[in-house]
Formats: C-alpha cells, structure tokens, sequence
C-alpha cells in the first residue's frame, strides 16, 4: 500500500510518520519510510537547491527540479518497494507540488496535474493523510523547530514565504482533499500525535 502524508509546514508529519511507521511495523508490515524532496540518491542532490533559504529561482524552475525528483525516486524507489509488496510511507508527494506552485505560487493546476500523471507514470497514492491546522500555528511550530534543529538557512526556503502563501497552500489541500475524498483522510493536526494515530489506524483500518 502506497500512504502518503501531506499538509502545511509545521503540521507535524515528521512526528505522525515515525509513529504511523512503528505501529505498521508492530503489526507485521513490511514499510519503506521515504520523503520528498530527497528519497533517492538524485534527489539528495536536489533537496538542497530547492531547500536553501538563499537560493532563488523562477518558478518553474523549481516545479520542475520538483518533478525530476520525484520521476526518479518514483522509479528507483517507491514502484520497486510496491513491487515487492513493501507498504510505502512518503512524507510529502505529487500533492504538494500541486499546493505549493498551483495554489501557492499561481501555476495552472489542471497543467500540474498533468506534468505530475506523467513524472510519476500515474503512481498515485492510495491513501494520502493530511494533516491540517491553522497556517499560523504551523509556521511557529516549524521556525521553532528549524532553529532548534539548525535548519533555518539549510531548509528555510518556504518557511519564509508571506503568510498569504501559506494560506493558500492550505486551501490547496483542503480543495484536492474534497476533489478525492475515497483518497483522502484529512486529520485535525492541532491535535496531539498519538490522537492523530489512532485516527489514522483507525482509517486504515475502514478501507
């Protein structure tokens, strides 16, 4: 099974996907934790190009430094594990790019939908977690993290977006969220991360 786990910065993935990944592993699945950018080898080198609180870049140079990763991490990584019936956990997937350079950054989205149909050869999730929270709490709660963790130059590119960005984002979400509601499971992520599991195992456990 292919999961995903989107959602706005600052909303906890990190913490959700350790513990949805244990909990997998508890019951016996065999799971790939993998995230995006940077889940395969060419995307290690391009996580700190799209990262990096200094680098600039047109728009859709990004988008598409986006979609070479994950063309290949989909090839080299995710469609190899599914194969061998491994269950998949990426945090961060073909719904961000969307999110983030449609809704956020005014790219077309129907056009997104396409370019991303074709980098990932139509390997779409099979359930995707987002997890939602008001874009304030979320920023605070990734600034303070990035500081606490050295990141904030490394990793700080989006976090320093207006706060209208990232509000857009998140309506990004919550629309493809009720566009695909059989794909989606969308988690108050306000609340605390074993609240946010057993909501999750739960689901899982519906479908």
């Amino acid at each position: 099974m292919f999961l995903t786990v989107e959602g706005v910065e600052g909303a906890g993935k990190s913490t959700f996907i350790g513990l949805l990944e244990d909990a997998l592993k508890a019951q016996g699945a065999d799971v790939l934790r993998t995230r995006e950018p940077g889940g395969c080898a060419l995307g290690q080198q391009i996580r700190p190009l799209l990262l990096a609180a200094s680098q600039k870049m047109d728009r859709r140079a990004e988008l598409f430094l986006f979609l070479a990763d994950r063309a290949q991490h989909v090839a080299e990584v995710i469609r190899p594990a599914l194969a061998h019936g491994q269950w998949v956990i990426c945090d961060r997937y073909a719904d961000s790019t969307i999110a983030y350079q449609g809704y956020g950054r005014g790219m077309d989205v129907e056009a997104l939908q396409q370019l991303n149909d074709h980098a990932t050869d139509g390997l779409w999730p099979d359930i995707t977690f987002l997890l939602d929270l008001p874009v304030e709490v979320g920023l605070e709660r990734a600034l303070t993290r990035n500081g606490r963790e050295g990141l904030t130059q490394s990793e700080g590119r989006f976090e320093a977006e207006t706060l209208v960005f990232h509000q857009r984002i998140r309506e990004g979400f919550l629309t493809r969220a009720a566009r695909w509601p059989e794909r989606f499971c969308v988690l108050d992520a306000t609340r605390s991360p074993e609240e946010l599991l057993q909501s999750a195992l739960q689901y899982l456990k519906s479908v």
